[in-house]
């Protein structure tokens, strides 16, 4: 009898063992479909990433030949408008255009009625003021209107001078942001490339829109100062010019009664 029954167990175990098992691969089954289907959620979730890297740097090496080209441009804009900054500021300053000792001599010639002696004196000393001086003293048996006309011709003549070098910061500060605006319509153009493409790369998307922004920043960082020292370098330069005018006609005051003796 436990024989028969140690036989019946037996083969209930034998025919029970592959219902076990297909239960077993169904549960495998179903925990790998349930793992592909987080798999598949944090794919969808997880943009990809680019490899290129963060900041200024990637955004400098990675937008591209044409975006580095206009990076070299508004570094060398940035670089001449300090150029002429440091130039014209160090040009259009009172003890440049106004010589104390220049002032000072012609005076003392003119005190003495020399005006052969003020001739030499700004000839020694050649400056701005020197060949506005030397514009009145150089018409001075011509009368005193032509002195008038010589001095505010030399005057204008001197201005535009000064006018010419200060231009090109105010070329630094209108190319500037035109510079940027290229480089903001590059970067957008590589980000709609980049959304246009089945599965965008999310890092090359951010990379070109960094690229639009930095662009714009830098040609705004470099554009703002230059205007401001244009505007402010031009106001000074003006003034001295009217002072260096208003110092000549002074000096030659004298010279109101000259006579004009023909021939």
């Amino acid at each position: 009898m436990k024989k028969l029954l140690m036989s019946v167990a037996v083969v209930a175990a034998l025919m029970s063992a592959p219902a076990l098992f297909a239960q077993d691969n169904e549960g495998g089954d179903a925990v790998a479909e349930n793992a592909a289907i987080v798999d598949a959620k944090d794919g969808a979730s997880a943009p990809k990433s680019s490899s290129s890297g963060s900041g200024f740097g990637a955004v400098l090496f990675g937008s591209g030949l044409i975006g580095f080209i206009l990076w070299v441009a508004l570094f060398g804009c940035g670089a001449a408008a300090i150029y002429f900054i440091v130039d014209c500021s160090i040009l259009v300053r009172p003890q440049k255009m106004l010589p104390r000792s220049l002032i000072d001599q012609v005076k003392t010639a003119m005190a003495e009625g020399d005006v052969l002696k003020a001739l030499k004196v700004c000839e020694s000393e050649p400056g701005a003021m020197a060949n506005i001086l030397n514009a009145g003293f150089s018409h001075v048996e011509e009368g005193f209107e032509i002195i008038q006309e010589s001095v505010g011709t030399a005057a204008d003549l001197e201005t535009e001078k000064m006018m010419q070098r200060l231009t090109w910061i105010s070329v630094c500060a209108n190319l500037a942001p035109m510079l940027g605006l290229l480089g903001t319509v590059q970067g957008m153009i590589m980000a709609f490339e980049q959304i246009a493409t089945a599965a965008p790369d999310a890092g090359a998307l951010a990379l070109a829109i960094s690229q639009a922004l930095w662009t714009t920043a830098a040609g705004l960082i470099v554009a703002i100062p230059a205007i401001t020292f244009y505007y402010s370098i031009r106001n000074n330069a003006t003034k001295l010019v009217l002072r260096m005018e208003a110092i000549t006609m002074e000096l030659i005051k004298d010279l109101r009664n000259v006579e004009v003796v023909s021939d």
